[in-house]
């Protein structure tokens, strides 16, 4: 809770609020445009190097506001290109995100929240729970972060709000952000390069949908039966997979868009051909393509990846029903890649 003398984060303020806001101060409402296209655009964190401001105004916001960007803390490089960052927030609270090339494309994988509640059985983040939401700032600071640290070399061509987090959970903070990063006169995102991934929190589905944002929604499925869903994802015993699934179906989807079916395959729990042929009759009627992703093993979790022929044994019963099936190769597996990973890692201060 902010108090009277706390500073205004202005990160995750969008534009028209911004010109509100300075109008307040005494500015000219344009200013607020201009700020915005500052930071988004621009990405500039310091208000002495908006000289288009008078030195009248750059004072009051440097008295009544603050640019912040989460501190980077660690950076690891793969040797297939993934960097991996860690991230220290203002109350001191670490999260995770990756930055993941792919020929043309430069993914950042963003975090909503430090933690998480949901208690996926395969997933370390989960294990910790929650510690608390990120505000629309620090989601999107960890976007004007990468772009800073970026400078002119790569372009970020993608955002997947797939990091630490369910990110419907976080609902507003997590929309606000989406709005600001779409907006065409600061970072201008296409709708088409953000997507937004969930383990399948069946209200915010149903908001999100009325929001008509045109992003891309991909839900964490790892299953081909509630009850081993149940199993494995404790969300499902609150929104089972049927209703979970007929809601997917009645999506509005923009033209040529489609869900993504997240499918974490381990070995021995939902990887077998009679699931591979399950999945294909329970994803009838919805518009849909299927990643599948060998798991990642973590220490701690008592889960294996399947051997590769199962692997593409699995993705051949898909593609012969006619379904999209891309098997998802685990990257930057050597820097702890995974979500959670390096975040527990340097809370036990390895």
């Amino acid at each position: 809770m902010m108090t009277g003398n706390e500073k205004i984060d202005l990160i995750g303020i969008g534009r028209e609020e911004l010109c509100r806001m300075l109008s307040d101060f005494g500015m000219k409402p344009f200013r607020g445009k201009q700020l915005f296209q500052w930071i988004h655009k621009n990405g500039e964190t310091s208000f002495d190097r908006m000289t288009d401001f008078s030195k009248r105004d750059r004072e009051i916001l440097n008295q009544r506001t603050r640019i912040l960007l989460p501190a980077l803390t660690e950076q690891m490089h793969a040797s297939d290109g993934t960097e991996k960052f860690l991230y220290r927030l203002a109350d001191g609270h670490t999260i995770e995100g990756v930055l993941i090339p792919d020929r043309k494309r430069l993914t950042l994988c963003v975090s909503t929240q430090a933690g998480c509640a949901m208690g996926c059985a395969f997933c370390l983040t989960g294990q910790g729970g929650l510690v608390r939401h990120l505000t629309a700032s620090e989601i999107v600071g960890q976007v004007l972060l990468v772009r800073k640290i970026l400078q002119e070399k790569q372009r970020l061509t993608h955002i997947v709000l797939m990091g630490m987090g369910e990110p419907l959970a976080n609902y507003e903070n997590t929309i606000q952000a989406v709005r600001i990063l779409l907006d065409p006169m600061g970072a201008d995102f296409s709708k088409r390069k953000i997507t937004l991934s969930t383990c399948g929190l069946i209200p915010g589905i149903k908001r999100l949908a009325a929001e008509k944002l045109g992003i891309h929604l991909a839900v964490s499925l790892n299953a081909s039966d509630s009850l081993s869903r149940g199993r494995i994802m404790p969300v499902n015993r609150t929104y089972p997979m049927e209703e979970l699934l007929d809601v997917l179906r009645n999506y509005p989807l923009p033209v040529r868009n489609r869900i993504t079916f997240e499918y974490v395959l381990i070995h021995g729990i939902n990887d077998s051909l009679d699931d591979a042929t399950r999945l294909t009759r329970i994803l009838r009627g919805i518009r849909c393509k299927i990643n599948l992703i060998p798991y990642n093993p973590v220490q701690g979790l008592d889960f294996a990846s399947p051997p590769k022929r199962r692997i593409e044994a699995f993705q051949d019963i898909l593609q012969q029903n006619r379904y999209t099936a891309v098997i998802r190769e685990s990257r930057g597996r050597e820097i702890s890649a995974a979500c959670g990973q390096l975040r527990e890692r340097e809370r036990a201060g390895l």
